[in-house]
């Protein structure tokens, strides 16, 4: 069974998809699965059972990706191609059934079950991850096995949906008070390479014996293993929020100017808190632009974000 999956370039919309690479390694699990991605989610992919072959694919002038695609697939006879970038790839090759993502999906469902409706069917497969035991072994040196770890994500790739580190700092030590959720918890703080100076104040803030730098330590995949060790996650809309949700920490992702109807992290082991304006309301005023806009996140009190977590981790 040779399967062709050509998922996102993006982190958080690739984790998403990986709901249907679990379907369809359990209902076909002799599938051989080719998977076409982009370079920065590539390394959440290489655990995934079947897998024969990985494609990173770097977004190029005038198409010139899907033709750099086309040419390494062409020549297979594919039983299976889902596409979830509705690319002209998936309609040129060789292939018994196709999947495609198009205007037949309803864009206004979360993305989870938007890619369910793209495989047809009837129940919703959550996004799972990966990993090697060399993966493993590596996440118990990252976070040892002595006590409550609060997971957090103070960055993003966007200035405008990344939340204070002041308002982190205050919601941090609500958590870890000797009356908190997560008494005396150490505190894991996570971010990509190059994002150390947006994860500077939080880091700085939380005492040395209970800190856990993670900040540029990790690759997506190194990031999930580790996340899986935490007992709670909190950070804002990003990938490294739908990487926890995937490997099943209680996860609260913390919304402003990106849509949680879309992108709420997954599950029921999961809530969001946004801002009391909605994300067209906190774009509505004059000289917006998406390049240049600032953090659009400061109506959203630590103290709400902190009841609600309460909340969450109460029931």
């Amino acid at each position: 069974m040779k399967v062709l999956f050509i998922t996102s370039t993006r982190l958080g919309d690739a984790i998403l998809s990986t709901g249907l690479l679990d379907y369809i390694s359990r209902e076909y699990p002799q599938s051989q699965i080719t998977i076409a991605c982009g370079p920065l989610p590539s390394a959440i992919f290489r655990n995934v059972p079947g897998l024969e072959r990985l494609i990173p694919l770097k977004k190029q002038k005038r198409a010139g990706h899907w033709i750099a695609l086309w040419k390494i697939v062409a020549g297979t006879r594919w039983d299976i191609v889902v596409d979830l970038r509705n690319s002209p790839v998936s309609r040129t090759v060789f292939a018994k059934k196709r999947f495609i993502h198009g205007r037949h999906i309803d864009s206004r469902l979360h993305k989870v079950e938007q890619n369910a409706l793209v495989m047809k069917l009837s129940e919703v497969p959550a996004p799972r991850l990966w990993f090697s035991p060399e993966q493993k072994a590596r996440a118990c040196e990252l976070i040892p096995s002595d006590g409550p770890v609060l997971a957090v994500g103070p960055t993003a790739n966007w200035p405008a949906k990344t939340w204070p580190p002041g308002c982190f700092v205050e919601v941090i030590a609500e958590l870890i008070k000797p009356d908190g959720v997560l008494p005396f918890a150490r505190v894991a703080v996570f971010g990509a390479p190059g994002e150390e100076a947006q994860a500077k104040p939080v880091l700085e803030a939380i005492p040395d014996d209970l800190r856990i730098d993670l900040v540029g330590r990790t690759d997506p995949a190194m990031a999930g293993a580790a996340l899986e060790r935490c007992n709670l996650y909190i950070g804002n809309d990003s990938g490294l929020m739908h990487t926890a949700a995937a490997v099943n920490v209680p996860t609260v992702g913390l919304f402003g100017p990106s849509y949680p109807h879309l992108y709420r992290p997954w599950g029921d082991h999961c809530i969001y808190v946004r801002t009391p304006e909605t994300f067209d309301e906190l774009i509505d005023f004059e000289g917006y632009d998406p390049a240049l806009a600032p953090c659009l996140m400061t109506s959203l009190e630590p103290e709400v974000v902190a009841g609600e977590i309460k909340r969450f981790w109460l029931n």
